[in-house]
């Protein structure tokens, strides 16, 4: 029987997927031989976009991660509830995992950042590891206080095997079995010109990337002013306006999904990025030279270590959120897009990561 990576990935946004998919994708190179199962409720179409390891997907969820009111706003009050909900009967959650993976004749199970797979596994005696730029107790505590079910949180990930805490990421001082590894990103390669061929532009004219992070969202662009040479890729969702559903978007905007590569890609073959503070955005974006324009989300518990680790390894401005809405940014763009991009450069987490895994499954 081959040797089997159990892999739960967190649904909550698409960074859970940008720090593992780089993983599995280093750690097939070397063992191609490793069966890789992930779990997931994110789809499966976005996990193969990311994984390029073979695998078998099944959806699960090994964390409630927060509920939210928009890609900025946390719904304190139902993440709360959430939570409740799935530690009602955690005892017996408990089992039912580890009789699963115990099913799935995991040698070791791998999460980032579901504290239930730990959890299972630990009462299972399977290894078991976590990596991530954050965990949910610390973010479950920030929000809801201390209790019961921070503790049970707090407890799957202190006895996992290790704690790989991606860079940049939250501090996680109460964590013993921390081992903090280099930035992990999947780079893309620059086919700037490709694209411009295939969109008929000049080579004068920018790309701009508006990204969310994978929390269902949507931007009113219909109010962002034209500006003359600048193109926003955005979601075909974006060109429709909600309120009356009628189709209206910007005249400049160009839907991503209907240009030949993926997101990394993309990214690296832009002008700009528009976004949120999240891991992937960011550390892909600095590591491809890339400027971010970000809108600020002071009370996610993560955001100051990204925004304090990209204003030192990248190009990078703060917008508010109404001035985002109402398009009052274009002066701030250009001066970003005209500023010096620094070198890119290849992270090392993956390969660190990859290593870690290896080792432990080749005992």
């Amino acid at each position: 029987m081959p040797t089997h990576l159990v892999v739960s990935i967190s649904g909550h946004g698409f960074g859970h997927v940008a720090q593992t998919a780089p993983v599995l994708n280093a750690l097939h190179k070397r063992h191609p031989e490793i069966h890789i199962t992930v779990r997931s409720s994110a789809s499966a179409d976005h996990l193969r976009s990311r994984i390029h390891a073979p695998f078998t997907h099944m959806q699960s969820s090994g964390d409630i991660g927060m509920a939210m009111i928009s890609p900025l706003e946390v719904n304190v009050r139902d993440s709360r509830a959430a939570y409740r909900a799935f530690h009602a009967e955690w005892a017996t959650r408990v089992t039912e995992e580890a009789r699963l993976l115990r099913e799935l004749h995991a040698d070791l199970v791998f999460a980032n950042v579901g504290y239930l797979p730990l959890a299972g596994a630990q009462q299972a005696g399977i290894a078991n590891a976590a990596l991530c730029s954050l965990n949910w107790s610390d973010i479950y505590r920030y929000y809801c206080g201390e209790d019961t079910i921070t503790r049970q949180i707090q407890s799957c990930y202190a006895n996992a095997d290790a704690f790989l805490r991606a860079t940049p990421g939250m501090a996680m001082n109460d964590l013993a079995n921390l081992i903090p590894v280099a930035p992990i990103a999947d780079i893309g390669t620059n086919r700037r010109d490709e694209l411009n061929r295939h969109l008929k532009l000049s080579k004068q004219e920018k790309l701009v990337l508006v990204s969310m992070g994978g929390i269902a969202s949507r931007l009113p662009i219909e109010n962002w002013p034209r500006t003359n040479g600048v193109h926003y890729l955005v979601q075909a969702s974006w060109q429709v306006c909600p309120e009356s559903g009628r189709r209206t978007g910007h005249p400049d905007a160009i839907i991503l999904e209907s240009l030949p590569m993926g997101f990394s890609d993309l990214l690296a073959s832009s002008d700009a990025l528009i976004c949120k503070p999240g891991y992937g955005s960011f550390v892909e974006a600095a590591s491809s030279g890339i400027p971010v324009l970000y809108v600020g989300r002071p009370d996610w518990p993560e955001s100051s270590a990204l925004i304090e680790w990209l204003q030192q390894h990248g190009v990078s401005r703060e917008v508010s959120l109404n001035a985002l809405q109402q398009g009052r940014f274009a002066e701030i763009l250009e001066e970003i897009c005209n500023e010096p991009r620094p070198a890119s450069r290849v992270p090392s987490g993956a390969e660190q990561v990859a290593d870690y895994l290896a080792r432990q499954l080749m005992r």
